[in-house]
């Protein structure tokens, strides 16, 4: 975990900083609020301690600013002033918590933990990978019950690489992530740190080949070291058959909805096609949550029917009637079918908080029930005003989100912009009875981490939320792509979320200005032939604002004649990738341009502090 220590006092700070090491904590230090917060904008941080009376910039603005861009981050401030007054009006300005100067150590060690425990990116107390086991909360690491001596930095190395156990690390983001901004840069040390790691795993048993070399890439977990069954939690026995409880008591629900198609089928002035088509649409989800699948495509093919209600002819109105008998009997019978889950993974999703957003009440039970055997702690709202309230008062982990209420003129699509906007952490998987190639970009262009199809079983549904907390870190870098290939923006996208990258899907170039200034992202991938505005149009714009000179851009190309190429690179792209894609090329490609940015940025923040040191040796010698 890294902090941002703020503390103009050298003796408090020395003392914090070698407090907070201990417990392999690594730490920055400013010495004022506008040192600060320059880290605060190179850097990503796991928690700010600040001082509250700070030259340049107090802790209550540094506070209030880092607020009002919408940086998250845990603040926790520090002062000698021990008045009610300042404490409110330190917790108006967004900090998280408040301790009064003197204080105990192991008092902030303890609100140092409550803070990370709260964040969005929280991970279970203590991580397990095979035999291997991390306990955070006593910062010590066993191999099948014995224990291994590691240096801080072996330990943060391990923790880092246990907490994302798909994610290849290259040297430069170790640098970044576990290197303090005063230690000296040097790719070798990462080398001597990880070999130092191999050789300690060893002795104690474990495969040297634990942490894996990717060459030309980084560093990342052996995949065959996956955690064994053994280890995972079990669900409650008592909730095995809880699908079939659930479906005895809404069984008959399911037959009225039936019942309201027949009716507006036959009396279409009593029942509108409108709600029955509605209530198809309902029924070819919920039927398959319970397995029924049979039931659900009979659904289905009511639903596709009565779209076309206006042009049915005898045979086809017949052929409705048929599906719908056979609907109705396979519900009737449903009790034969319907079958317990099986048993998934609990370990990431354990403890979590999720929200699911549905006016389904069966189909909740159902989620609620499996999400519950997996001890996982459930919000439920059936509308989106009461889901806006429970985001607003309580901290989430993840939301599991519908996309339609019929007695709401807003679709789930509405929520979903909200909580990418304004929770940007917290991941959000779109569950619903929609099918169509044109809605499932629209939800991964709005920053969706998920699309489920209400036809899977809850089991698959905990896996995809599992999977999905696997990777809540915050991401490396924001990638936005704008292409006007929909299928070509989902490949990228799928290819390149799995290394740690936030994705931003654009297909339209008119909005494209919007979103970059809405979303800032760390690197731009365009494609060349656009209609209206290509990507050297969109370059020359990008190059030509103050603010995005240096933001890394790669074009997209399937012309490799040297005039487009030139186009290219004096546009102000800084790569250039043919199509077809090579993946790793790619890849490698983007890591490329990420990597060289930050150091940049770090180059830049080191010129800074050297400045700033100068100016205050300068101010001191006056």
């Amino acid at each position: 975990m890294r902090i941002l220590l703020v503390e103009d006092d050298d003796n408090t700070a020395q003392l914090l900083v070698r407090v907070l090491a201990d417990r392999h904590y690594l730490v920055d230090r400013a010495e004022d609020g506008e040192m600060g917060w320059d880290f605060a904008e190179t850097f990503e941080y796991d928690l700010i301690l600040l001082d509250v009376v700070l030259p340049k910039l107090n802790g209550i603005d540094f506070c209030q600013k880092r607020r009002k861009i919408g940086d998250r981050t845990p603040i926790l401030l520090l002062t000698a002033q021990d008045n009610s007054t300042e404490k409110v009006e330190g917790l108006d300005a967004g900090a998280d918590d408040y301790l009064v100067k003197p204080f105990n150590c192991e008092e902030l060690l303890a609100r140092v933990r409550a803070l990370l425990r709260r964040g969005n990116d929280a991970l279970p107390p203590a991580i397990e990978w095979g035999a291997l086991r991390l306990d955070p909360s006593g910062c010590t690491v066993t191999y099948s019950g014995k224990l291994l001596k590691l240096t801080a930095k072996e330990y943060q190395l391990l923790e880092l690489f246990l907490r994302n156990p798909h994610r290849v690390f290259s040297q430069s983001a170790l640098l970044d992530r576990l290197w303090s901004f005063d230690e000296p840069p040097s790719e070798t040390a990462v080398r001597t740190q990880i070999k130092g790691l191999r050789q300690k795993l060893k002795r104690v048993g474990a495969s040297a080949s634990l942490i894996e070399t990717i060459y030309g890439l980084g560093y990342r977990l052996n995949g065959k070291g996956e955690p064994s069954a053994e280890s995972q939690p079990q669900a409650p026995a008592g909730d095995k058959n809880y699908l079939q409880t659930i479906w005895q008591q809404n069984k008959s629900k399911y037959l009225d909805r039936v019942a309201v198609i027949d009716r507006a089928i036959a009396n279409p002035q009593d029942v509108k096609i409108q709600d029955a088509l509605r209530e198809a649409h309902t029924l070819v989800g919920a039927l398959g949550i319970f397995g029924l699948h049979n039931a659900s495509q009979q659904a289905r093919a009511v639903e596709q029917m009565l779209k076309g209600k206006d042009n049915w002819t005898t045979q086809q109105e017949n052929l409705l009637f048929q599906h719908l008998a056979l609907l109705r009997k396979e519900i009737e019978w449903g009790e034969q079918n319907v079958q317990p889950h099986s048993p998934m993974s609990q370990s990431a999703i354990a403890n979590k908080r999720l929200l699911i957003v549905d006016d389904d009440a069966a189909l909740v039970r159902v989620l609620t029930a499996a999400a519950i055997a997996q001890r996982m702690e459930v919000e439920t709202a059936s509308d989106l005003a009461q889901a806006r309230d429970i985001l607003q008062h309580q901290h989430l982990d993840i939301v599991l989100l519908d996309l339609g209420f019929p007695d709401s003129t807003e679709s789930g699509l509405a929520l979903l912009t909200e909580l990418v906007r304004s929770h940007p952490h917290l991941p959000t998987l779109v569950f619903t009875a929609k099918e169509s190639f044109a809605i499932r970009v629209k939800v991964a262009r709005l920053g969706g981490r998920g699309f489920l199809h209400k036809t899977i079983s809850p089991s698959e549904v905990m896996d995809a939320i599992a999977r999905v907390l696997h990777c809540t870190e915050p991401p490396l870098a924001k990638v936005l792509i704008v292409d006007r290939d929909p299928q070509l923006l989902d490949r990228l996208r799928t290819l390149l979320e799995p290394w740690g990258l936030r994705v931003i899907l654009l297909d339209d170039p008119q909005q494209f200005w919007q979103v970059l200034k809405s979303t800032h992202p760390d690197l731009l991938i365009l494609d060349v032939e656009m209609p209206e505005f290509d990507s050297i149009d969109l370059c020359q714009v990008v190059r030509n604002d103050p603010q995005w000179q240096d933001l890394p851009i790669l074009i997209l190309s399937a012309h490799r004649d040297s005039k487009t190429v030139q186009r290219v690179f004096f546009a102000g792209a800084d790569d250039y990738i043919p199509k077809p894609i090579v993946e790793p090329e790619l890849i490698a490609r983007v890591f490329n341009r990420l990597e060289r940015s930050q150091l940049r940025r770090t180059m830049v923040a080191e010129r800074l502090t050297a400045r700033r040191e100068r100016a205050l040796s300068q101010v001191r010698k006056d």
